[in-house]
C-alpha cells in the first residue's frame, strides 16, 4: 500500500528532532454546498531538526517512531 503524503506548515519546533505540521484540507459541505475548511496538526520526525516555525514542508507516513510521531519530514514543500 502506498504511503501518504501530505504538506502543511510547521507550527512548533520546540521538540527535538520533532516538528509539529498543520495540515489543511479543503472539502464542500455535502448539504451546505459550502466550501469548508478543516485543520489537524500531525507530529513528525525531522532527524536534523533542519526545519523552523513557519516553513512549508512535506510529511510522509512512516512506521511508529513514537507515541505520536507516525510521520517523518520528507522535504520542503513548494507554493503553488
Amino acid at each position: 500500500m502506498p504511503k501518504r503524503i501530505l504538506q502543511g506548515s510547521v507550527v512548533s519546533d520546540k521538540g527535538d528532532k520533532t516538528v509539529v505540521v498543520r495540515v489543511e484540507r479543503v472539502f464542500t459541505h455535502p448539504l451546505l454546498k459550502k466550501t469548508m475548511r478543516r485543520t489537524k496538526r500531525f507530529h513528525a520526525h525531522d532527524e536534523a531538526n533542519k526545519f523552523k516555525s513557519g516553513d512549508l514542508v512535506r510529511i510522509q507516513e512512516c512506521k511508529p517512531k513514537s507515541k505520536l510521531k507516525t510521520w517523518e519530514v520528507i522535504g520542503a514543500g513548494s507554493k503553488g
